[in-house]
């Protein structure tokens, strides 16, 4: 997938209702407000700009209790907002005859559907849609509950209740997404439609989105460098940083630093807070998921690449501080933010 990456931040409407629940709505607004800017300040990258501007949008700007007790505050009304990038509404709470219930926000989603914005429901959001004339003639998806709803009152849109994302209309202006937890799917996918699948991968590590039965190491990252004051083992830490994959590198730091093995360790561990093997662990194994999750390379390869030239040592290395192999883990990271080809795409 190609993303759609603008030259300013996207914009970002997170419809917000009394009938709505908070969990997607505040979900959403932390993972997409993150984009751009959490990898950084936790790995001590490059600073970057928000990918997107994320505003929640009500009724009013006054404050309301939602479906179960929770007060929300909008930032701006329905009135307020005639242009955004995305519109996304969150899973509603209904067990009656919807049609009708919404006039406001669904004169509201069609404007702006009109004028050219991104629509997505998650989980019941999906009635919304449907009430508001978007999902005619359209294939969707919604909770599983809300089946018999769509089939009672909403017969012309096809239900694709088995997949987690469904993208609809021209363009795939119109996206739906299942039960209420699968807004982490949709903050994937829109993550990768319009920042690249490489800051969706970031996105997914910092907020352990996705399938977690294989524990936190996955997600594990190297963090931002400790700040320390020790100007030798900066320099050091400089010298390393491109010549990782030579070989015996440790010896060559050592001897680089000018100071006697043992010092040289003691102070290294001191100021980084690593060992420097293990500093140089890292940095290779860093290197090989970055390979791993953006490249077609063969894992023995990607091995030598970084530093390994005996593949079955590399792949014990790497399972040991990712949790997974080499192979399990591009699988793994290769298919976050992407939609299955379930015949609807």
């Amino acid at each position: 997938m190609k993303p759609e990456i603008a030259s300013t931040s996207v914009s970002v409407s997170l419809m917000a209702l009394p009938a709505g629940t908070p969990a997607g709505l505040y979900g959403l607004y932390e993972v997409l407000s993150s984009a751009g800017v959490a990898w950084p300040a936790l790995t001590g990258g490059p600073e970057s700009a928000p990918y997107f501007d994320v505003k929640i949008v009500g009724p009013s700007r006054q404050p309301f209790d939602c479906a179960i007790g929770i007060s929300i505050t909008p930032h701006a009304a329905f009135a307020e907002v005639s242009q955004s990038d995305i519109v996304i509404v969150p899973d509603l709470m209904t067990d009656a005859d919807p049609r009708g219930s919404w006039p406001e926000a669904t004169e509201w989603v069609r404007k702006l559907h009109d004028s050219g914005a991104l629509i997505c429901s998650v989980c019941t959001g999906s009635l919304l849609l449907a009430d508001a004339g978007l999902l005619d003639g359209m294939e969707a998806t919604t909770h599983w509950s809300a089946i018999d709803i769509f089939t009672r009152y909403y017969p012309s849109v096809t239900l694709r209740p088995e997949s987690t994302l469904v993208l609809s209309g021209e363009a795939q202006r119109i996206i739906t997404s299942g039960g209420a937890a699968f807004w982490e799917d949709l903050a994937l996918y829109l993550t990768t439609r319009f920042c690249g699948q490489a800051e969706a991968v970031r996105t997914a590590k910092i907020f352990l989105l996705g399938d977690r039965s294989e524990g936190q190491l996955p997600y594990a990252a190297m963090g931002a460098p400790r700040r320390h004051e020790d100007a030798v083992i900066a320099k050091v830490q400089v010298w390393i940083a491109d010549h990782y994959t030579e070989r015996a590198p440790v010896a060559r730091m050592s001897v680089r630093s000018g100071l006697p093995e043992r010092t040289f360790k003691r102070r290294f561990k001191i100021a980084t807070g690593y060992a420097p093997v293990e500093y140089v662990q890292t940095l290779r194994i860093e290197e090989a998921k970055q390979m791993l999750e953006t490249s077609g390379d063969v894992t023995e390869d990607i091995g030598r690449q970084v530093g390994y030239e005996d593949p079955a040592h590399f792949r014990r290395l790497f399972k040991r501080r990712t949790g997974l192999t080499p192979s399990r883990y591009r699988q793994r990271y290769q298919a976050v933010g992407m939609v299955k080809n379930d015949g609807y795409d």
